[in-house]
């Protein structure tokens, strides 16, 4: 008798320490990421290389790097807006190909010809510093080298093209929901007589809440603004969790 609950005893323990282990190693995988934006750096920026995006006679462009775990995941540049208390958005910036297929290639890395390689202000992105995510934002009617964004809260409002590229919008986007909260013409756009930026910042005022749109050559025009509950769904990352059971039919 002494025996065999000396055997259950020794069964019990063995169990709770697989338990332990079991649960350690569990939070072993679900480990914190970090999530940093490294230190600015200037880099080369003209209208030749980004000829919507760049201001005239701007020659430089600042750019942070995004690491995820001390591993580059994109070039950024500007200031980051906070979100959450853990997503937050920073528009990326993209090093792009210039080189013609009859140009001739560096002859070494270091080298003083040119490198065929341009910077261009690109779309938006959304960080979750918890699982590391990093998503591009699909905004509406958003155009690199026209929609200049301010945020406020999950809202970004900014002057948005639409597809025909013939008429400039106020747009107001909240992240997660595919259409505008906000969407009224400002005036008709043609890319190609532009010789600046088609409208400045939009600003966004308290009390009464409200978002104004400041066109070129226009007067600003203002929309009382009411927020609705926030859309976004930021996942916990934990992929061995286990799914909740199909409904019944």
């Amino acid at each position: 008798m002494h025996a065999r609950r000396k055997s259950v005893f020794i069964v019990l323990l063995l169990a709770m320490f697989l338990a332990t282990v079991s649960a350690a190693s569990a939070a072993a995988e679900r480990k914190t990421h970090s999530v940093v934006l490294g230190a600015a750096r200037k880099v080369p920026y003209s209208k030749a290389g980004d000829p919507s995006g760049a201001a005239a006679g701007e020659d430089t462009l600042k750019i942070r790097a995004l690491l995820v775990d001390g591993v580059l995941k994109e070039w950024t540049t500007g200031d980051a807006h906070d979100v959450t208390d853990r997503s937050f958005v920073v528009r990326r910036v993209i090093r792009l190909n210039d080189a013609l297929p009859t140009d001739k290639p560096q002859e070494k890395p270091g080298s003083n010809l040119a490198s065929h390689w341009v910077w261009q202000r690109g779309p938006w992105l959304l960080v979750d510093r918890a699982n590391g995510h990093v998503t591009a934002l699909h905004l509406p009617d958003y155009d690199p080298g026209v929609s200049q964004v301010t945020w406020f809260r999950d809202y970004a409002a900014y002057c948005g093209v639409t597809a025909t590229g013939k008429s400039l919008y106020a747009v107001v986007a909240q992240l997660a929901v595919r259409k505008p909260v906000l969407a009224k013409k400002l005036a008709a756009f043609d890319a190609g007589s532009s010789t600046g930026p088609a409208c400045a910042l939009p600003d966004w005022q308290r009390e009464p809440l409200r978002i104004s749109f400041h066109p070129t050559g226009k007067d600003a025009v203002s929309y009382d603004f009411i927020p609705g509950s926030a859309a976004l769904v930021e996942d916990s990352g934990d992929e061995d969790e286990t799914p909740a059971p199909a409904p019944a039919k």
